[in-house]
């Protein structure tokens, strides 16, 4: 896509062969570990957004559906 990807931006999930995004496990320990290394953003995948309220984090959150969405997000 020639994009360049933020520095502080992290991802997660596990990518599927339709480009769909897929959950992962033990995502609270990702992002709390996600913020703690210094990240601003972080992309999970939708479907464990509903697991996690996003206002007990300081670091902004963002569900994705989709591959396309992830890139989408990426400015």
């Amino acid at each position: 896509m020639d994009k360049q990807i933020d520095e502080e931006l992290i991802a997660f999930g596990e990518i599927g062969l339709g480009g769909e995004i897929r959950s992962v496990s033990h995502i609270t320990q990702r992002i709390r570990e996600a913020e703690r290394m210094g990240f601003k953003t972080c992309i999970i995948p939708k479907q464990s957004a509903s697991s996690i309220d996003p206002k007990e984090y300081d670091i902004e959150i963002i569900p994705v559906s989709t591959l396309k969405q992830a890139f989408s997000v990426i400015k």
